[in-house]
């Protein structure tokens, strides 16, 4: 396995999640939906709101993927809480970026007020945590306020021995062949870092759990005839199951995925569909779908839903078993 991160631009999700120019200054805490409340009979429930993720499945891959569609004000493409963001907001934050980007992020809009939404939202958390335990933020920005929250999420974090050599026995390609006690150290470090990131990234994804967020259902419809027209979203929405490989060449496990994607493809092109995405050439596409090591195997059942992803080399037989549990015969 190949750990990566491939940039600011690229790995959008989680670098504007500790950096980046405040948007909004003055923010109260987000308050979540009341819990309890009188109960109701069957002819007064109310009825389930509709989401992001029930209409335009796989358009989120993140946080906002409960968010509410709804008729947001003329300008106005989101709000949660007292958090609001509009157009301008949007275009003005696209164009802050490399301008090689700014094409790609004018065609992922939704991508980009996502990363801004979380990014404000986790800012608000920051200093509601900063003031319960009296850090003094004079000397703060938005970022170090940000990631100082952030990482007391996992300050205490801690793995076991068993864990590394549990990773090491699953990855003998992340480690050249060499002997577990020339590389134990190494391994512990990176199996923690990557232990903490997951729990980060579980606290990121459940913002809209915490905080109700309500999107502009026409603005909605427009982003997602744009940012759902590429090789993989035409894939996953096809009707039939699918498996995407993310890599890049240069990359030894994702090199040795190269022969197995190519047999697949040609012996099942029927019944499913077997692709490779290049991180390098498709960088947002890769972040959308939350690609953090290559090479990554992403599998898809016939109505687009993401069941299985493995990370690092999966063999042949591997990939066949779980082609045939999603019908692939």
């Amino acid at each position: 396995m190949h750990y990566t991160w491939f940039g600011t631009a690229t790995l959008w999700m989680v670098a504007m999640l500790c950096a980046g120019v405040l948007l909004f200054s003055d923010m109260a805490r987000a308050q979540g939906d009341a819990a309890g409340g009188c109960p109701c009979s069957q002819d007064t429930l109310v009825p389930r709101r509709v989401t992001l993720n029930d209409t335009y499945l796989g358009l989120s891959m993140g946080p906002l993927r409960q968010a509410k569609l709804t008729s947001l004000p003329n300008g106005l493409v989101l709000r949660a809480g007292k958090v609001e963001i509009n157009e301008k907001q949007l275009t003005s934050e696209i164009a802050k970026a490399p301008a090689e980007m700014q094409e790609r992020l004018k065609k992922n809009g939704f991508f980009v007020l996502e990363n801004m939404a979380v990014r404000t939202v986790l800012l608000a958390e920051a200093h509601t945590w900063a003031g319960k335990t009296g850090r003094n933020t004079k000397q703060d920005t938005a970022e170090t306020l940000t990631k100082a929250y952030l990482q007391s999420l996992v300050a205490e974090v801690r793995v076991t021995a068993a864990e590394v050599r549990a990773f090491y026995d699953a990855n003998p390609d992340a480690v050249g062949g060499a002997a577990y006690e020339t590389v134990a150290k190494d391994l512990q470090d990176y199996v923690l870092q990557q232990k903490k990131q997951e729990m980060i990234t579980a606290h990121v994804q459940t913002v809209s759990e915490r905080t109700t967020v309500e999107v502009d259902a026409a603005w909605v419809k427009r982003q997602a005839a744009t940012m759902l027209d590429n090789p993989v979203d035409n894939a996953r929405r096809s009707g039939k199951p699918s498996v995407i490989d993310f890599g890049r060449g240069g990359c030894r496990p994702c090199d040795m995925m190269t022969p197995i994607l190519a047999e697949l493809h040609k012996t099942y092109a029927e019944q499913c569909n077997v692709l490779f995405s290049h991180v390098g050439d498709e960088p947002l596409l890769a972040a959308r779908y939350n690609v953090q090591s290559i090479p990554v195997q992403v599998f898809f059942d016939r109505d687009g839903k993401e069941v299985f992803r493995h990370v690092g080399f999966f063999p042949k037989e591997q990939m066949l078993a779980k082609l045939t549990e999603l019908g692939v015969k």
